[in-house]
C-alpha cells in the first residue's frame, strides 16, 4: 500500500522542488514530490540544462570557424548539424534527469506522477484520484512563458520548447523579448546561420543589467550580425505562405517584416492555477505567491520557493529557497536571503554576469543616504591569459561605498563571466572589503585577475590598465 502521510510534500520538481525534498530527507523528514511532468522541472529539461548544451555547440562551431586564428588548419569550413545538436542537448536533459530521479530514490523520497490542488487541514488532492497529508506543504510550481496576445505560437511562432528542438535553422528570425533567454536564442541562432533580429521594449537589451554593460553587449550583438531594436514591440503578427509577418511598432512608428520564424521571450507569469489557492489565505500579487523571509504565505503551513515565489527568476535563487525554507522547517537557524546576493547570468556570446546594484543604482542609493561610491573597470584587453585565449574583448566593473569599502555591485562582459561572477559572490557573502579583495593573491595568467584590477582601479591603483 502507497504512503500517503508525510511530514513534507513538495508540489513540483524542479531546481527548488527537487532540492526541498532532498534536503527534508537529510534531516529525517519524511519526504513526498508531486511532480506532473518531468523531475528536473523546466530549468533542466526545457530551459537552462538545455540551451546552455546548445550554446556549446555553437561555441565550439565559432572555434572551428576560427581555427586558422590560432594556428590550426583544416577546420575552418565547420557546419552546423542541427540535428545532432538538438540530439546531443535532449541528451544531456536526459541524462540530468535521470540524476534527480536516482537522488530522489537514494533519499527515499517518494515521489507521485500527477497533479496536486490544497484540500484544506494540510492535504493535497491529486489528479490521480489519492489524498495526501502532511503537517508542511511546499509550493515550487515555477512559472512559465508570457503569452502576446499579437503573437500566438504555433508552428511558425515558438516558444522555448520550439526553439530548442527545432526541424531547421530558419533563414530568418525575430526574436522578442531581449532579457537573458531572447539573448541566449539569439546568439544560439546566429552562430548556426539565422538572420537573427533582436527586439525589445525597453530602451536596450538586458535592462536588468548594469548600461555600460547592456551598450557593450548590444554592440557585441550587432557586430556579429544580429539586428537590434530597442524601444520596439510587437502590434500583430499574420501567416504566409512560409513564414510570418509581423507589424512592428517603434517610438509611434509601425513597419510591416516578414519573417520565417519568430521565438516569444518576453517574460514570465508564475504557475498558480490549479492549486486550491483561492480557498485558502494565500496571497497572489501580479502571477506570484506572496511570501515572507522564511518561504511562508499567509496559509500555515504552506510555503512556496522558486519561481512562482516571485522574482528573480533564476534556479539557484529557487534552490537556495528550498534548503532555507526546510531548515527553517526543521527548526534551524537560517538567515534571509539577500537579493543583492544573487548572481544573474546570461549565456549569449559575449556572456554577460553580475551581483548587486549598478552603477546606477547605487549612486541614487549614495544620493539618498548621503554617502559615496568609488567604480573601478578593467578590460579585457589588459588581461594576459585573455590575449592568449583570443577573447580579450570585454570588461569588468565594481562598484564600491566609498567610506565603508562594501562591494555594492560587480559587472563582467566576457565569454567566460558566468564562472567570473562566482568571486564576487563569494567576497559579497564574506562581507569581504576592497582591503580584503586588494589584498587577495589571484594566480597568473588566469583570467580572474580581471577581478583585481577592476577593484585597484576603484581605489586609483590598477597596475595594468
Amino acid at each position: 500500500m502507497t504512503k500517503t502521510v508525510f511530514d513534507l510534500i513538495v508540489v513540483g520538481g524542479g531546481p527548488g522542488g527537487y532540492v526541498a525534498a532532498i534536503r527534508g530527507a537529510q534531516l529525517g523528514m519524511s519526504v513526498a514530490l508531486v511532480e506532473r511532468a518531468e523531475l528536473g522541472g523546466i530549468c533542466l529539461n526545457w530551459g537552462c540544462i538545455p540551451t546552455k548544451a546548445l550554446l556549446h555547440s555553437a561555441t565550439v562551431l565559432r572555434a572551428c570557424r576560427e581555427a586558422a586564428h590560432y594556428g590550426v588548419t583544416g577546420a575552418g569550413d565547420a557546419r552546423p548539424d542541427l540535428a545532432a545538436m538538438v540530439a546531443r542537448s535532449r541528451n544531456v536533459a536526459g541524462r540530468l534527469g535521470q540524476g534527480v530521479a536516482h537522488l530522489m530514490k537514494k533519499n527515499g523520497v517518494t515521489v507521485f506522477a500527477a497533479s496536486a490542488k490544497l484540500a484544506g487541514s494540510g492535504k493535497l488532492a491529486l489528479d490521480t484520484g489519492a489524498t495526501l497529508s502532511a503537517k508542511h506543504i511546499i509550493l515550487a510550481t515555477g512559472a512559465r512563458a508570457r503569452d502576446l496576445p499579437a503573437l500566438p505560437v504555433g508552428e511558425r511562432i515558438w516558444a522555448y520548447r520550439q526553439a530548442l528542438a527545432p526541424a531547421e535553422i530558419p533563414k530568418s528570425l525575430l526574436v522578442v523579448g531581449a532579457g537573458a533567454i531572447g539573448a541566449e536564442f539569439a546568439s544560439f541562432y546566429r552562430a548556426v546561420g539565422s538572420d537573427v533580429t533582436l527586439i525589445d521594449m525597453t530602451p536596450d537589451i538586458l535592462p536588468q543589467e548594469d548600461a555600460e554593460i547592456s551598450q557593450l553587449a548590444r554592440k557585441a550583438f550587432e557586430k556579429q550580425g544580429i539586428r537590434v531594436l530597442t524601444q520596439c514591440a510587437v502590434t500583430a503578427s499574420s501567416p504566409t505562405a512560409t513564414g510570418v509577418k509581423v507589424t512592428l511598432e517603434q517610438q509611434g512608428k509601425k513597419t510591416d517584416l516578414e519573417i520565417d520564424r519568430v521565438i516569444v521571450a518576453a517574460g514570465i507569469v508564475g504557475n498558480v492555477e490549479h492549486l486550491g489557492l483561492e480557498k485558502t489565505r494565500v496571497k497572489v500579487e501580479k502571477t506570484h505567491i506572496v511570501t515572507d523571509a522564511q518561504c511562508r504565505t499567509g496559509e500555515p503551513g504552506v510555503y512556496a520557493i522558486g519561481d512562482v515565489a516571485g522574482a528573480p527568476w533564476l534556479a539557484h535563487k529557487a534552490s537556495h529557497e528550498a534548503v532555507l525554507c526546510v531548515e527553517a522547517i526543521a527548526g534551524l537557524p537560517t538567515h534571509a536571503i539577500d537579493p543583492l546576493r544573487i548572481p544573474a547570468c546570461t549565456y549569449s556570446y559575449p556572456q554577460v554576469a553580475s551581483i548587486g546594484m549598478t552603477e546606477a543604482r547605487a549612486r541614487e542609493h549614495a544620493k539618498q543616504t548621503g554617502g559615496e561610491i568609488r567604480v573601478g573597470k578593467f578590460t579585457f584587453a589588459g588581461n594576459g591569459k585573455a590575449i592568449a585565449m583570443g577573447e580579450d574583448q570585454g570588461l569588468v566593473k565594481t562598484v564600491f561605498d566609498a567610506k565603508s569599502g562594501e562591494l555594492l555591485g560587480a559587472h563582467i562582459i566576457h565569454p567566460e563571466a558566468s564562472e567570473l561572477i562566482t568571486g564576487y559572490g563569494v567576497a559579497a557573502s564574506l562581507e569581504a572589503t576592497e582591503e580584503d579583495l586588494m589584498h587577495t593573491v589571484f594566480a597568473h595568467p588566469t583570467l580572474s585577475e580581471t577581478l583585481h584590477e577592476s577593484v585597484l582601479s576603484a581605489f586609483g591603483r590598477a597596475l595594468h590598465a
